[in-house]
């Protein structure tokens, strides 16, 4: 295995850093508004497309979390990993037909927006601070530690001046605002899906070639299911499996993904749902466009979802298999630290086996993934903390040019916060693992908050504002009191708990009498085209087809 780049590599690289970077100013110039219009920084209100949308809202959200977390817990785990993915389709479906006219009919533009005019602004101000915190100590630390993690290994390069490059790049990219994000992360996706595919391509190759006779790609496809059969279902039972836990132990697979009752009890409902239907850095990109438009683009983004196993999940199988069969004493060595076994190692290791050339544009692929992902985090972190915060509380009068220029500021500041914090990810063991857990102490009571606003006229404030401040020590009780609770059943009775006090609250408070906040909601806000349903029936169609072969 050579660890670094060739000149052809860095070359391959400097071609897609140069497309993105002269594509971002050219939209910047003439795309959209030309003067310092906040909307347009903020939200690029009405002049995104649909193909912009669906691929902009899979750029920020494929990321190093994936290729390098996702990937990891395909080694850890096998393919059921991929249940974050296909279940992540079939909710942007629902959000795009049920979330998204409640948003766009009712103009709501930020997540605690929607708190204040359904609720009140005690709830939509803790939950923007709430936020805040969130998408700076857990999502954009840990794509940045994560992606650092895999450039290290990749490019020879050390772990602090790979995560420097990371963030230059991105606060490059997010300084030109949605407009300039939504538009290049065309370009990101097209590269991320070409790159990823190529390495999944070459990893059953090279699997084949490794561990079985060198026929090839279905050779190496086969190899999976006779050497790691235990990694090909898509559901387990509790005691089926111990896994590797990345710090040095093993772990029962079922506490990672609790069989089907992920799916009775909600924990995996609530983790799709939250994230794409109640996230302001994923529903930022629809809410500037027209219904029709904005829900085309979530179809969209749940097609590319429904590839993402391909990308993200194959190669990490693959890597598995050739560890297990010690093919390579590189593999081995790479994957392994001081005799832990570090399943996030596997992905980089796998792209340092690849060809000279290609590994370049697998390098490209990742950094794209990286750099869109973590550009749409900063841009929605400025967003809750300029119109609902700052201009809240310090500045209610901030000109257009003023806000726009706090935005670029608070950018800037939200990356220098995460990168000084990203070194010290290092003790969390599984990266994906920690992410979905720790956004899991608080989308339980954000759901809760969010679907009763919606869809219950009777939901009040004190209800709302109870059952959010309860979310994380109810967490927290539940990890510390019921350690063997797998995390997403603990979300999954989190949620329910948080639901049943809401509606106890509303209903001492209404009295049984629909709240004056509650939305007006019309029936045919939820009718769809023939051809949106073609398309979502489709898609339900194909995971269906993957739980049924591989149940």
């Amino acid at each position: 295995m050579t660890l670094g780049l060739e000149s052809l590599d860095y070359t391959i690289f400097l071609v897609y850093f140069v497309i993105v970077a002269v594509y971002g100013y050219w939209v910047f110039k003439n795309k959209g508004k030309q003067t310092a219009d906040s909307k347009d920084f903020f939200l690029a209100e009405g002049s995104l497309t649909w193909w912009a949308i669906g691929s902009s809202i899979i750029a920020s959200n494929i990321s190093a979390e994936q290729f390098i977390g996702m990937s990891g817990q395909a080694f850890q785990l096998g393919l059921a990993i991929s249940v974050y993915e296909l279940v992540g389709a079939f909710s942007l479906i629902i959000i795009a037909v049920y979330f998204l006219p409640m948003y766009i009919k009712n103009k709501i533009y930020t997540m605690p927006q929607f708190l204040q005019v359904r609720y009140d602004g005690r709830l939509a101000t803790i939950m923007a601070v709430f936020w805040l915190l969130l998408y700076i100590l857990v999502n954009l630390t840990s794509i940045i530690y994560l992606g650092a993690i895999s450039l290290e290994k990749m490019t020879g390069f050390g772990f602090m001046p790979s995560a420097i490059f990371l963030t230059v790049f991105a606060v490059f990219i997010t300084l030109g605002g949605m407009k300039v994000i939504g538009y290049t992360d065309v370009i990101q996706v097209v590269c991320l899906v070409v790159g990823g595919l190529a390495t999944t391509y070459l990893a059953l190759d090279l699997l084949s070639d490794r561990v079985g006779t060198g026929a090839g790609v279905f050779e190496g496809l086969g190899l999976l299911k006779e050497k790691a059969d235990s990694h090909m279902h898509m559901v387990f039972s509790p005691g089926e499996y111990q896994v590797h836990d990345g710090r040095g132990g093993f772990i029962d697979a079922y506490n990672q993904l609790p069989g089907l009752m992920m799916f009775i009890i909600g924990g995996q409902w609530i983790v799709n749902f939250n994230y794409f239907g109640c996230n302001q850095y994923i529903t930022q990109r629809a809410l500037g466009a027209d219904l029709k438009t904005a829900r085309n683009g979530l179809l969209f983004a749940s097609f590319l979802k429904v590839m993402m196993p391909f990308i993200v999940v194959l190669p990490g199988l693959a890597a598995y298999v050739l560890f297990q069969e010690n093919a390579d004493p590189a593999i081995v060595s790479g994957i392994t630290e001081g005799g832990v076994v570090k399943p996030d190692n596997s992905y980089p290791v796998l792209l340092n086996l690849l060809p000279t050339g290609l590994k370049g544009l697998a390098f490209a692929a990742l950094t794209a993934a990286i750099v869109a992902s973590l550009a749409g985090k900063a841009n929605s972190i400025s967003t809750i903390y300029v119109l609902d915060i700052h201009k809240k509380f310090f500045n209610a009068n901030l000109n257009e040019k003023q806000t726009v220029r706090l935005g670029r500021l608070s950018i800037v500041v939200a990356f220098g916060i995460a990168l000084l914090l990203s070194p010290f990810l290092r003790n969390f063991g599984q990266g994906f693992e920690y992410i979905q857990e720790y956004t899991g102490f608080i989308s339980p009571g954000i759901l809760a908050i969010f679907l009763l606003g919606f869809f219950w006229n009777k939901a009040t404030a004190n209800g709302a504002l109870v059952s959010a401040l309860l979310s994380i020590p109810l967490s927290t009780l539940f990890k510390y009191q019921a350690p063997d609770m797998p995390f997403l059943n603990r979300m999954g009775t989190v949620f329910w708990i948080c639901v049943a006090v809401h509606v106890a609250i509303s209903l001492l408070e209404s009295k049984g009498k629909a709240n004056p906040k509650a939305f007006a909601v019309e029936s045919s806000w939820f009718k769809v085209s023939t051809s949106f349903l073609v398309g979502a029936l489709t898609i339900t169609g194909l995971i269906l087809t993957i739980y049924g072969v591989f149940y």
